[in-house]
């Protein structure tokens, strides 16, 4: 621990970083070059000017409603960053914003035409390779799901960060399933019509009522932190991303409700999309899967679920790592275990993949 007068001056100089420039964290978006933009899509490719991308890409695939960000969250603690300087070709799919207008999209497109079109791109910008996903709560669910029912993409892996597959292992949605059933299922269903989705305030306000004993006692971890300025940037940082949530589209948040929450489908392994079922026995690539120890969104047994489901996949690892439902994808700690995971797994995928070419 730095002495007094050392830790005095450090915190002197984060106030007048907070209060008069702006604050103290770096959220410069790491460079990027659009490759592919469709409804609802823009890929970049992420760009560096310190090394040059070799091997397969990866592609960083977020979940509806989070913004794209939550991979590149600030510098020093942005994955696209720690992906890019380790050399990796690296790739963001974006989303953008979702509008009333998007209210009749559904699962289906996303799973058929946003994720396949995001990875064909992908492969044809590296010359033709495969591609090896990483994916965050919801786009992890959604990447398992694309490739299960639609092998013939080129699709070389996929790691799964914080994507719960047994909603029935969610204690914070527990209290709400007997009204949810005494209702017939249609507690929310008026709303979200009305609503066309769930609009992005409260998606930020859900996201933040998860963590309220944080939101609750930041203003004391501030304090008690003045001096640390990577703590400081960190709680700045993700101030920035729920400040920038994004709403879930009618349809789609109705699909969510009655087939995930509500019928707990991928708790088996399927989902009935309008009598279309799609089971994640198709996955046939190797599979990382990710649970943060602290994370009430999406706790342990409700990710951990997912590992006997892929039962065709080649592999299947499964890893624990401290953080809560954004913690443990760019937590300060996610940075000595989440990313080096990946990076084991990743680097074990591409010793078994040489180069084929690419840019």
């Amino acid at each position: 621990m730095a002495a007094p007068p050392a830790r005095f001056a450090a915190a002197t100089a984060n106030v007048v970083g907070k209060v008069f420039q702006g604050g103290v964290a770096d959220l410069r978006p790491m460079p990027r070059v659009l490759i592919d933009q469709g409804p609802n899509r823009s890929v970049y490719r992420m760009a560096s000017a310190g090394s040059t991308p070799a091997g397969p890409p990866v592609l960083l695939v977020p979940p509806l409603a989070a913004p794209a960000l939550c991979f590149d969250l600030r510098r020093g603690c942005s994955l696209a960053e720690h992906l890019v300087d380790g050399g990796r070709r690296t790739y963001l799919l974006d989303y953008g914003n979702v509008a009333f207008s998007d209210r009749r999209l559904g699962v289906e497109h996303w799973i058929d035409e946003v994720l396949p079109r995001a990875i064909r791109a992908v492969s044809e910008d590296s010359g033709g390779q495969r591609v090896h996903l990483v994916a965050w709560c919801l786009g992890g669910i959604f990447s398992l799901l694309a490739t299960a029912d639609q092998p013939e993409l080129p699709v070389d892996s996929i790691a799964s960060v914080a994507a719960p597959f047994d909603f029935t292992a969610i204690p914070l949605v527990a209290p709400l399933r007997p009204l949810v059933d005494l209702t017939g299922g249609h507690l929310l269903t008026p709303f979200y019509r009305m609503l066309g989705g769930a609009p992005s305030y409260l998606v930020s306000r859900v996201f933040r009522i998860t963590g309220l004993n944080k939101e609750i006692t930041k203003p004391l971890a501030i304090l008690k932190n003045l001096d640390d300025r990577d703590f400081l940037a960190q709680i700045e940082a993700v101030d920035h991303f729920m400040d920038n949530m994004i709403a879930y589209p009618g349809r789609t948040f109705g699909q969510l409700y009655h087939r995930f929450f509500r019928a707990n489908d991928l708790a088996e392994g399927t989902v009935d999309l309008g009598g279309r079922i799609i089971s994640l026995s198709g996955v046939k690539v190797p599979a990382l899967v990710i649970a943060g120890e602290g994370d009430g969104i999406a706790p342990r047994p409700a990710v951990e679920r997912l590992v006997g489901l892929l039962e065709n996949a080649p592999q299947v690892r499964f890893e624990v790592a401290p953080g809560g439902h954004l913690g443990v994808l760019t937590g300060r700690r996610a940075r000595g275990t989440t990313w080096r995971h990946l990076d084991e797994f990743l680097a074990e995928r591409v010793a078994r993949t040489p180069d084929t070419g690419g840019v």
